[in-house]
């Protein structure tokens, strides 16, 4: 082989090495370009779903959308932003208050115990008894059962006086309470279901409608602030209040839990 075509060959070898190693320059540019540019999207990517759940966490939810509402009331109320709901006769000369939430299972102890009594002495007319709905279980449980089982039992005192006696009966109920960690009330179904089982609201349109296009959450939410901002010292459900005393059972604290108890406290309480 001549000098000439040994250079030449060498010469043909560094060319196409050259074009090797610009065409490998320019794949590893592309390459990098590529990665940089993913980097970025997924930066942006992070950035945009970060500011996403920053304005999500800073929207307001439902319930809290919810106190901006007109108020409405359901029927059988009256009192300041009719909030006050007195079961009873008109004729009873005293009026005990009870607060209740209904996700409280000592509410649904009470109600499974002590509630035949209860319901007895209104329609002797012993006594009238004035409803107070709390939320606060909402709140230290994280959930929203307490406000829409509040907000169904305005739609059901917008039926009748004894539909509302009724259907809170059922909802305390062993069939029907459901487990103070369990939100189960927060389902319009659920509660749905439960009003079924009550003659008077069975398949009754009108408070399916009223529950589900939430009509009474903002009644419901004003109703609850009687509670957060009572005068009288309560601060759990249930609790029963009688001429600015509460009423107690034997430990002089909590509500009486028995029949024996409750008569006990309630003769003593009327007597003053």
């Amino acid at each position: 082989m001549s000098k000439r075509n040994s250079q030449q060959a060498k010469t043909a070898a560094r060319e196409r090495l050259r074009i090797e190693r610009e065409r490998q320059a320019r794949k590893d540019k592309t390459k990098r370009q590529a990665i940089v540019a993913g980097s970025i999207v997924g930066v942006l990517a992070i950035v945009g779903a970060g500011a996403y759940f920053i304005k999500q966490a800073n929207e307001p939810s439902y319930w809290d959308a919810a106190k901006n509402d007109a108020l409405v009331a359901p029927k059988n109320t009256t009192g300041e932003n009719n909030t006050t709901v007195t079961l009873g006769k008109d004729s009873a000369k005293k009026t005990i208050i009870a607060y209740e939430d209904s996700r409280c299972p000592v509410c649904a102890s009470f109600e499974q115990t002590v509630g035949t009594t209860v319901k007895k002495d209104l329609d002797d007319g012993k006594y009238k008894l004035q409803y107070v709905g709390a939320t606060f279980l909402d709140n230290s449980l994280q959930g929203e059962g307490s406000k829409n089982a509040l907000s169904a039992l305005g739609s059901a005192l917008n039926v009748s006086k004894d539909a509302f006696w009724d259907f809170k009966e059922a909802l305390y109920s062993k069939k029907w309470h459901p487990e103070e960690t369990d939100d189960k009330f927060k389902d319009d179904a659920y509660l749905i279901k439960v009003a079924n089982t009550i003659p008077e609201l069975k398949n009754d349109k009108g408070f399916q409608k009223d529950l589900k296009d939430g009509t009474f959450d903002k009644w419901a939410l004003t109703m609850s602030k009687k509670f957060d901002d009572n005068k009288y010292g309560v601060q759990g459900t249930p609790s029963f209040v009688l001429d600015g005393k509460k009423i107690t059972g034997s430990d002089g604290e909590n509500a009486p839990m028995t029949v024996a108890e409750w008569n006990t406290a309630v003769d003593k309480a009327l007597k003053g």
